[in-house]
């Protein structure tokens, strides 16, 4: 008998079946449930891809940056869109070109030609820290965009779910009040109605949920690796261009 009836419950839709006797409130809630699960979904290929590009586009970057003078990628024009340590490094290395034609009114030509002997005083270098403290801080947020939609979608659908489940329970038994039939098969096509929210809610928290920890993991990294290569940076820049204490 119990096998007949699972039988019976697939032969009558399942989730179509218990769609079709929900009331408007669930399915408004299921649409909007639908909603967050395309916008969780959408943020989860947006930031995969962004994330992969970025380490593609990095690991091309220090590749080059090994391979010649560090300033070489920022003469010659360079670009690795999408790589937040190139982004860093290009903040710096503007920010320096700025404070050497600032005080010696040099041209582009000029400049390119006597980067290697520039020097530069104290608070011109402090000048360049700020700029990659400030890239720094730009390039987290533009890592961490978006992610909101996924931590709301995470922790809001189950309860949005709970609220259509237990709206149409209690049009349910609202209407087995007004009707004055309370058997199984009065009560059965409400609750199974209802019940559609709640599923639909940890079907699309679930994968919001898995996704959001997998991406803050991989961002986390991602950001620790952009502030070891901005020290790096730092203490190159220091090396090469301040001007030593007397």
């Amino acid at each position: 008998m119990e096998s007949l009836g699972l039988v019976n419950y697939f032969a009558a839709g399942g989730l179509v079946y218990a769609f079709e006797k929900s009331t408007s409130a669930s399915k408004l809630i299921l649409l909007l449930l639908l909603l967050a699960s395309s916008l969780s979904w959408t943020v989860i290929f947006v930031k995969l891809g962004q994330l992969r590009y970025a380490r593609r586009q990095t690991r091309r970057f220090l590749q080059r940056l090994r391979g010649d003078a560090i300033y070489a990628p920022f003469v010659n024009r360079e670009r690795f869109p999408g790589s937040p340590e190139h982004a860093v490094y290009s903040a710096a290395f503007r920010e320096l070109v700025r404070q050497v034609q600032s005080l010696s009114a040099a041209g582009e030509s000029s400049w390119k030609t006597r980067l290697p002997e520039i020097v530069v005083k104290p608070p011109a270098m402090k000048a360049v820290e700020g700029a990659i403290e400030r890239e720094l801080g730009a390039q987290g947020l533009c890592l961490e965009e978006q992610m909101v939609l996924l931590a709301t979608a995470a922790s809001g659908a189950p309860f949005l779910g709970l609220l259509g489940t237990v709206w149409g329970v209690m049009d349910a038994f609202s209407d087995i009040a007004l009707t004055g039939k309370a058997s199984l098969a009065a009560m059965a096509p409400g609750v199974s109605g209802s019940l559609i929210c709640t599923v639909t809610g940890l079907l699309v928290a679930i994968p919001a949920l898995f996704a959001y920890n997998f991406l803050v993991a991989t961002i986390r990294s991602q950001v620790i690796r952009m502030e070891n290569f901005a020290a790096e940076l730092q203490s190159e820049l220091e090396f090469l261009f301040l001007e030593p204490e007397r």
